[in-house]
C-alpha cells in the first residue's frame, strides 16, 4: 500500500543519533555465517525489508537461524551443506541478496530459482551473470541472461581472473562467493575501488584472500569457522542526517557509531570540499571495521564543486541526498561518471532532476550525471520516491528546508534500509 507524509520546514535540528546497522555488513554477516560449520553470532544486525530477504534466502537453504532480541545465532554446517530450497527464492527489492545468491548458488550441486520485486526483476543481471558461466555455472535468465528471475543449475567451478567493466560490490562479491568452491584461484580485477566488506570480512572465518590495490583473489579449499560479529552503523543512513544539519539553521547532529570505512565515505570528503562544518570523532576499529562518532553543524556558505569521479563508487548510495546537499551550496555542483545511478532501485540520476524541478532547482541532465545551480529557496512540492527508499528520505530532507509544504508519495519504502527514519527526524526537530 503506498504510504504518504506530509512535511514542512523546520526550525534546526539538535541531539544526537544512532544510525540503523549497516546494510551491507548485514547481508554479507548473514550469509557467510551461514557458510561456517557451527554457531556464530550477529549482534546489532539490521532488522530491515533487505536483510530480511537474505536471512529467509538461507532459511530456504536449510540454515538454521534463530532470531533472538539482542542477536542473531546461526547454526551451520559448513560450505557443503546447503540444501536444495523447495520454492523459488524471493530476494524483495534487495539487489545484493539477489547478486550476491547468485554467486553461492552457482557453485552447488542442485537447482534454484530467484526472483525479487518489479523494480529488481528490472535491474541489470547479466554482470554476474557472464562471469558465473564463464566460471561453469549453468544460468538462465528473462531478456537473454539480463533480468530476473534467475534459474541456476549449480555445479563444479573453475577459477577465472576477471576485469570488472564496472565498479561493483555486488559483483565482486558474488564472483568471491563463487570463488570458495571453484578449482584453484579466482580474481576480480575492477576499474576503481568498490566497497570492501567482503574482503575485510571473509578472512576473518578462515578463506584464503588477498588484495592488491584493484585486484582481489580467493582460492577454495579452506574450510570457514564461526565468527561473531558486531554489525556498525550504516553511513549511508547517517548521510541523511549529516546533509540535514549542514543545511538547516541552528542545527547541530551528533551522529554515533558509524562505519567510516574508506570505500563508503566519499560523501565526507565532498562535504569537506564544499565547506561543511564537519568533525570525526572517536575513532576506533569494531569487527574489522573503522568505526567513529560524526559531528555535523550547519554551515553558511556551501561551495558548489566539481564531484571527482573517483568518488563516485564511494558515494553510490549518498547521491541523492548529495544533490540536495548541492542544492544549497553557491554555484554550480557537478556529477559525471554515475551512469551505475541508472540502474539502482530507481534511475536515481532522473527520479532526483525530475523531483528537484518540482522544487524549483536549476537541473541540467547527463547520460552520467547531472549538474545543479544553487543557491536555492527550495519551494514545497507534490513528491514522489519511485520506491526508491534513498529517494525517499532525501526528499524528505528537502522539504525540511522548504517554503509551504511537501508530500512524498511512497515513503513506505523507507523501511528497506530505515524503519523508524521519520520518528527520528521528529525527535530531533526543536
Amino acid at each position: 500500500m503506498t504510504e504518504r507524509i506530509t512535511l514542512t520546514r523546520s526550525n534546526s535540528l539538535k541531539g544526537e543519533v544512532s544510525p540503523p546497522p549497516d546494510k551491507s555488513i548485514s547481508h554479507r554477516a548473514l550469509i557467510f555465517c551461514s557458510l561456517a560449520k557451527g554457531s556464530s553470532r550477529i549482534k546489532n544486525l539490521l532488522r530491515a525489508a533487505d536483510p530480511i530477504s537474505t536471512m529467509n534466502a538461507m532459511r530456504a537453504l536449510g540454515v538454521e537461524i534463530i532470531d533472538r532480541a539482542d542477536e542473531i545465532v546461526i547454526k551451520a554446517r559448513g560450505l557443503y551443506e546447503l540444501s536444495e530450497p523447495q520454492d523459488i527464492i524471493d530476494c524483495g527489492n534487495s539487489g545484493t541478496t539477489m547478486r550476491l545468491l547468485t554467486g553461492l548458488l552457482s557453485a552447488q550441486p542442485f537447482f534454484s530459482v530467484l526472483t525479487g520485486d518489479s523494480s529488481l526483476r528490472s535491474r541489470p543481471m547479466k554482470r554476474v551473470i557472464t562471469p558465473l558461466s564463464e566460471m561453469g555455472a549453468s544460468i538462465m535468465a528473462r531478456q537473454e541472461n539480463s533480468l530476473a528471475p534467475i534459474a541456476i543449475k549449480g555445479g563444479r567451478l573453475r577459477g577465472i581472473h576477471y576485469r570488472c567493466p564496472v565498479a561493483s560490490a555486488q559483483v565482486k562479491s558474488a564472483i568471491l562467493l563463487a570463488g570458495l568452491y571453484a578449482e584453484g584461484t579466482t580474481t576480480v580485477v575492477e576499474p576503481r575501488k568498490s566497497r570492501d566488506h567482503t574482503e575485510r570480512m571473509l578472512p576473518a572465518f578462515g578463506a584464503k584472500i588477498s588484495v592488491d590495490d584493484l585486484s582481489v583473489s580467493i582460492s577454495s579449499g579452506a574450510e570457514l569457522y564461526p565468527v561473531d560479529i558486531v554489525v556498525p552503523g550504516d553511513f549511508s543512513s547517517a548521510a541523511f542526517f549529516m546533509v540535514a544539519a549542514l543545511i538547516i539553521k541552528g542545527s547541530e547532529v551528533l551522529i554515533k557509531n558509524v562505519c567510516i570505512n574508506p570505500t563508503r565515505t566519499g560523501l565526507i570528503n565532498a562535504i569537506s570540499s564544499m565547506g561543511g562544518n564537519i568533525q570525526i570523532l572517536n575513532e576506533r576499529e569494531v569487527s574489522g571495521e573503522p568505526v567513529a562518532d560524526i559531528l555535523c553543524q550547519y554551515t553558511e556558505g556551501l561551495k558548489g564543486i566539481d564531484l571527482p569521479e573517483e568518488l563516485v563508487p564511494s558515494m553510490i548510495d549518498e547521491f541523492p541526498i548529495f544533490t540536495v546537499l548541492a542544492t544549497q551550496a553557491e554555484g554550480i555542483t557537478t556529477v559525471r561518471g554515475a551512469e551505475e545511478l541508472r540502474v539502482k532501485e530507481s534511475d536515481r540520476i532522473s527520479t532526483m532532476a525530475r523531483e528537484l524541478s518540482k522544487m524549483g532547482v536549476e537541473v541540467e541532465e547527463f547520460p552520467d550525471g547531472m549538474s545543479i545551480k544553487g543557491p536555492v529557496k527550495l519551494k514545497g512540492a507534490q513528491l514522489n520516491s519511485h520506491h526508491d527508499h534513498r529517494v525517499a528520505m532525501a526528499l524528505s530532507v528537502a522539504a525540511l528546508v522548504a517554503e509551504g509544504e511537501s508530500v512524498i508519495e511512497g515513503t513506505e519504502a523507507v523501511d528497506i534500509s530505515f524503519p523508524g527514519f521519520y520518528e527520528v527526524l521528529r525527535r530531533l526537530s526543536v
